[in-house]
């Protein structure tokens, strides 16, 4: 085991090998430097401290030195930046921030947790003091102290990941009115368009002014006022500004030390969290992973990975061969009263590979629907053809979200395919979910598709020359409908066959899919061909979700940030 183990920033990676090591060796000297005051804190909970839901700021500090030196025997080092490491003398050159002074410490072994800052590209004017990013308590103090002194009305947040998102509804609840500016088309960049769709519209509900598919090209100041020019050419007046732009590696350290970097900037490690140098490991947003489901080398900065990181690269250093198996981007985001949730790949990223893959959607309620309060929720599925493995689930809903994409988090973990997660037996009670749950449902759907119980047929597939069949009721016609459809309502299509043709592929559309479903089944066994749209018109209807907001109260909602007030 090591006798000397220095750690190099501290939160969810750095923390967590301090107190593993500690658990597995009491006999190691170990040192944690924190650039900053905290070691711990809960900076997922950031924006919900501005937005008022955690009140005490103390929640947020999840350890104290004083604490972790108690529990551990950890001598940190807060407010001590690592300047730089000499590998061959095995020692790095550190700053005491608050004296200034300058002193060397040796190890046998290091571990890198500095993490990733905001990015901040150089935009014209992005050093104003009415420009905030979110990654810290003091960066979090700077925004609660500018709210509380100037009383701000109106705010832009540049960028709709999950920091962004989740700092817009915040602010909203401090009452300001709020604009979202993101440079694709979507929010939540790493979700496919016609799931975040089903986001856009809730967010217009909220007063949420949406600027998609444009970027800033340059920030200035009034008198009173920052102004944000869009490439668009479009002026946005607001107090002020929260920059949401993702983060960058903090590899500067590792790259001047001379550790091998990947291509995206992180830090480059092997399985078991080894730099290219054996005796620093590396763990946290500063590293690049594997890509679990594509293999492929990326950067996911999340929490739990990282915790696991810190763990793993401890059981390492103490000579326990653990290897860390990938990152599969497990990840779920409160967006007002709508929960998003994600695992595993997207159908963008499959795009970009020549894996044979199929999709499916299904729109079931969350619990049964006699029981009072089933909530609706709208779930992709992604699985390769022909053997069904699950590759990534998306999920747009409310209550039960969480529950769901834990469950096929765990599938992709285990190399599940959708004929297993048939067979998953999970609770039920009618208050939770129902006898056939809905990851089970999954699991029925996807099946059908690969045994060929019935073709399936997307919503983006479909063109104006297609035969299109809506088979719901006519007041459900009467709210919308696919664009040269028919109806003839599931009940009535036995006694109506000689309305369909025997020499054109017959489209199924319903509300969710599963009439749809069924009047393939009848169909095809009186001699149709027919395909069943997946999800329905349900789905076809989110690819153009964001429309359905009142065009006027959209566009009153931008006025108030285009008035130059």
């Amino acid at each position: 085991m090591a006798k000397k183990v220095l750690i190099v920033g501290g939160v969810a990676g750095g923390a967590s090998a301090g107190a593993r090591l500690r658990r597995l060796d009491e006999q190691a000297e170990i040192i944690l430097f924190e650039r900053g005051e905290y070691i711990s804190f809960a900076n997922c909970g950031l924006p919900y401290y501005v937005g008022g839901t955690i009140e005490k700021r103390e929640r947020l500090l999840l350890q104290t030195p004083k604490r972790f030196k108690a529990r551990f025997n950890v001598d940190v080092r807060t407010e001590n930046e690592v300047l730089s490491i000499n590998r061959d003398e095995k020692k790095v050159e550190v700053v005491n921030l608050a004296t200034g002074e300058k002193y060397f410490e040796s190890y046998d072994k290091l571990i890198l947790s500095p993490g990733a800052r905001p990015a901040k590209p150089p935009i014209p004017g992005i050093d104003s003091d009415r420009i905030f990013t979110l990654r810290n308590v003091p960066d979090a103090d700077l925004i609660n102290d500018f709210i509380e002194k100037h009383k701000p009305k109106r705010a832009v947040v540049v960028g709709a990941g999950y920091i962004g998102l989740e700092m817009a509804e915040n602010l909203r609840k401090r009452g300001l009115l709020v604009a979202i500016v993101e440079m694709v088309d979507q929010v939540v960049p790493t979700m496919d368009k016609e799931m975040a769709n089903l986001l856009h519209q809730h967010l217009h509900e909220q007063s949420i002014a949406l600027w998609l598919n444009d970027g800033v090209s340059g920030f200035s100041r009034t008198d009173s006022k920052l102004m944000v020019s869009l490439k668009s050419g479009m002026e946005l007046a607001c107090d002020f500004a929260v920059l949401s732009i993702g983060v960058k590696p903090e590899a500067k350290l590792a790259r001047e030390s001379g550790l091998e970097i990947g291509n995206r900037g992180g830090i480059k490690v092997n399985e078991y969290l080894q730099t290219s140098d054996t005796d620093i490991y590396a763990v946290g947003d500063v590293i690049e992973v594997k890509d679990f489901v594509l293999g492929t080398d990326t950067l996911i900065p999340l929490a739990g990975p990282a915790n696991r990181q810190g763990r793993i690269a401890a059981d390492n250093l103490c000579g326990r061969s653990v290897k860390y198996k990938g990152t599969q981007g497990t990840a779920i985001l409160k967006v007002f009263d709508l929960v998003a949730a994600m695992t595993g790949v997207s159908e963008k990223a499959l795009k970009k590979t020549d894996i044979n893959y199929e999709r499916l959607y299904i729109h079931p309620a969350h619990h049964v629907g006699y029981y009072p309060g089933a909530k609706q929720m709208h779930i992709k599925l992604l699985f390769t053809k022909p053997e069904g493995k699950i590759l990534g689930v998306q999920i747009i809903g409310s209550d039960g979200v969480d529950k769901r994409i834990d469950v096929f988090a765990t599938a992709i973990r285990a190399g599940m395919t959708v004929f297993d997660i048939q067979d998953l037996e999970l609770a039920y009670a009618p208050p939770y979910g129902s006898g056939k749950d809905v990851v089970n449902m999954a699991g029925f759907v996807g099946g059908n598709i690969l045994d060929g119980t019935f073709d399936v047929q997307h919503y983006d597939k479909l063109d104006s020359e297609d035969f299109i069949v809506d088979v719901r009721r006519g007041i459900e016609i009467a709210r919308g409908s696919i664009p040269g459809a028919i109806n003839i309502p599931i009940d009535e299509l036995r006694d109506r066959l000689d309305e369909l043709p025997k020499d054109k592929v017959i489209n199924l559309s319903c509300a969710v899919g599963i009439r749809s479903y069924i009047a393939s089944r009848i169909l095809r066994q009186k001699g149709f061909d027919t395909k069943s749209l997946s999800g329905g018109y349900s789905t076809y209807l989110a690819q153009t979700a964001e429309k359905l907001f009142e065009a006027q109260t959209v566009e009153q909602l931008k006025e108030e940030f285009c008035t130059g007030l």
